[in-house]
């Protein structure tokens, strides 16, 4: 069956049990921050397109209590977090903050130092998280928005631009932890809504959020294919850079001022058939985007899983990110009956697939891929959670 994910009390009691025993005292502050994952909208981020995210119920949490001095003692509890258990640094003079060992801490660090208020003393915290590390689930953007969180509660001062708040968090990921991420998995971590998607324009940052509350006896599966991310560095730059460059060609700022009628103008610029697919899949996973928004509105989750299977279509054949561990998945998934649609999510070559799916039909689902797929998949079973918040004792 589907991987339990903790429910967050239990996930924030552990980690008040935890301080207690590390530091001998009771937490004073808890704070959690969600994970999250892509429902359609894929490479399209970097081109000013459209995504839409869902914040999941899996969470990272910090337990913690302020201390008399600057000094600051964090220990993870958490397999997906740590490869070394404690971190432990001074904020007097926040602008020395420094990258470093454990790398984990980074993710911390890089929010503390780039903080936009005063902060009176260190801390003493405890960090636990429901969040798998390297499935694709943003498992660092929660520890970043958890972390800005908890500076909040500590100083009294919370954003009043939340933008503001998931772009410093993204500034933490480029600078300390040395990752160019986009800004969709700070976004919905910082504004998650239950029961909704975050339909986010790449373009302006201007954010809606999208009622999913039809769902009703439908859900997303999410089936981490725990197949290693296999698109390098070279070839994710290889595929933004022929955007960028076809873009140019037609004199257009990105591709979102591109339409499908340009395709043939492109053609006759010289562009490759390389250059005209990916093209074509970004143009039309831009305009499959926004038409998703519009069917959730209207509860229409067959053709929202009608969409999803023509963007992991486009995806596998136009823009080449997938693989057979990906199309696997989703080619299992798609022969039940009970599935609306099925597609992999993020940047491809490997991690997860996403399937929405009335939720009687979970157990076949599994039980297909067990039979089919040669890797070792884990299933999780999510509908659209909140982002990030104080949690009450």
């Amino acid at each position: 069956m589907a991987e339990t994910i903790p429910e967050i009390n239990t996930v924030k009691n552990l980690s008040l049990d935890a301080f207690k025993k590390k530091f001998g005292e009771d937490a004073t502050i808890c704070v959690c921050a969600p994970g999250r994952v892509n429902l359609i909208g894929e490479h399209t981020d970097y081109n000013e397109g459209f995504v839409l995210p869902m914040a999941l119920s899996m969470v990272t949490i910090i337990a913690a209590k302020p201390t008399e001095s600057f000094q600051c003692s964090i220990i993870s509890m958490s397999e997906s977090l740590a490869s070394t258990s404690k971190a432990e640094f001074t904020i007097e003079k926040r602008e020395l903050i420094k990258p470093g060992e454990p790398k984990w801490a980074n993710y911390m660090k890089g929010v503390i130092a780039n903080f936009p208020f005063e902060i009176p003393s260190g801390f003493n915290a405890v960090v636990m998280s429901s969040v798998p590390m390297g499935a694709g689930l943003s498992s660092s953007a929660a520890l970043e928005v958890a972390t800005y969180t908890l500076l909040e509660v500590l100083t009294n001062n919370y954003a009043k631009d939340l933008k503001e708040k998931a772009m410093i968090c993204q500034k933490a990921e480029h600078d300390f932890a040395g990752v160019p991420c986009g800004i969709m998995d700070q976004f919905i971590s910082v504004m998650g809504k239950d029961k909704n998607a975050l339909l986010l324009d790449c373009r302006d940052l201007s954010v809606v959020h999208v009622p999913m509350d039809k769902i009703d006896d439908n859900c997303f599966l999410i089936t981490n294919s725990n197949s290693p991310h296999k698109l390098s560095s070279s070839a994710y730059c290889e595929r933004r850079d022929t955007c960028y460059e076809a873009a140019k060609k037609l004199n257009k700022k990105s591709l979102r001022e591109v339409n499908i009628q340009d395709l043939e103008h492109l053609k006759s610029l010289g562009a490759s058939d390389v250059m005209l697919k990916r093209v074509q899949h970004v143009v039309k996973e831009i305009l499959r985007t926004q038409e998703a928004v519009e069917v959730l509105k209207l509860g229409n989750y067959k053709k929202f899983g009608e969409l999803m299977n023509q963007s992991h279509d486009s995806l596998r054949d136009d823009y080449e990110v997938s693989s057979p561990e990906l199309d696997t998945l989703v080619d299992c998934a798609r022969s039940v009956e009970g599935v609306f649609g099925s597609r992999l999510t993020g940047a491809g070559f490997g991690g997860c697939t996403i399937t929405l799916l009335k939720e009687n039909a979970i157990p076949q689902v599994i039980e297909k891929i067990k039979k089919t797929y040669k890797g070792n998949a884990t299933f999780y079973i999510a509908k659209p959670a909140s982002g990030a918040r104080k949690l009450d004792f």
